[in-house]
């Protein structure tokens, strides 16, 4: 779905403004999203507090003027928006220990948390009054090009979510039993496509280019791909009938792939993933 196409997606930029931020759990995905949100989203560092049991793993962001910390029930009692990043392994752990806090003061809750849905978060902290709402960000947070899959009970925590999230990227609000799929398609696919750009700088290189040029106009072409889609409106067969001729040099590279099963081993990698993400449900 193309930005501002319809009101579910939301563009870069926010006139929000979020007077204190935690993320608990400040591994790839939570420094990812620390880095996006104070390099491209123009929050103030001193704003965000990130705990880690291990906090020697976050000295950069600690050089960038985040706080850093173990305490997670210091970092909640003392900001507006809890990020739950932590692995789903160590929601239990997590959860009891921050439960006597979690309604100690106004607090939206963001799960970022594979697999665990806003119910179980909402019981597993006993809450009442605060809101939950459960989003699935990839990695791209940190260079300001996610796609953020939201899914929301409240609409206020929604909209706090969507101006967060649209500072590092885009957002789209789905419905809950959406979210875990959109793992596989969104959250895993930066995994995919990395390696389709991967697997085509590994021919440039066997066709002559040196591995750097060959990086390079892999990832500058996929960029280019991916933008006729979002902001030229293309549909994917449009682009591709503009560039194959008959008897050319592209609709023979094109059926080579397909003879060797390219859609369908991307699809059935989609399909394997989101049957593997919905074993990862806590409930």
């Amino acid at each position: 779905m193309l930005k501002g196409e319809d009101d579910k997606v939301g563009s870069k930029g926010s006139s929000h403004s979020f007077s204190s931020i935690c993320v608990l759990g400040g591994g790839n995905l939570g420094q990812a999203l620390v880095r996006g949100w104070i390099e491209c989203g123009g929050i103030d560092p001193k704003n965000i507090t990130v705990t880690r049991r291990d906090c020697s793993k976050l000295k950069q962001l600690g050089s960038m003027g985040v706080t850093i910390t173990e305490d997670n029930v210091s970092a909640v009692e003392n900001s507006d928006i809890v990020i739950i990043a932590v692995q789903p392994q160590q929601i239990p752990t997590l959860f009891s220990e921050i439960r006597e806090v979690a309604e100690s003061r106004p607090h939206t809750f963001i799960s970022v948390v594979s697999g665990t849905s806003i119910e179980s978060v909402k019981k597993g902290l006993g809450l009442d009054k605060n809101p939950v709402v459960r989003a699935m960000p990839n990695t791209a947070v940190s260079v300001g090009e996610a796609v953020t899959c939201l899914a929301a009970q409240d609409s206020e925590a929604l909209g706090e979510a969507e101006g967060l999230f649209n500072r590092i990227g885009q957002t789209l609000n789905l419905p809950e039993e959406m979210i875990t799929p959109s793992t596989a398609l969104s959250a895993c696919g930066i995994a995919f496509f990395l390696r389709c750009i991967r697997a085509a700088s590994q021919g440039g290189i066997e066709i002559g280019f040196h591995p750097e040029e060959a990086l390079f106009l892999a990832a500058q072409t996929a960029k280019g791909a991916a933008s006729l889609i979002l902001d030229a409106g293309f549909h994917p067969e449009d682009g591709i009938d503009k560039v194959t001729t008959p008897r050319g040099c592209t609709i023979a590279g094109l059926n080579e792939m397909e003879h060797h099963g390219l859609s369908s081993a991307i699809i059935r990698g989609i399909v394997t993933s989101a049957e593997q993400a919905e074993g990862l449900k806590g409930e």
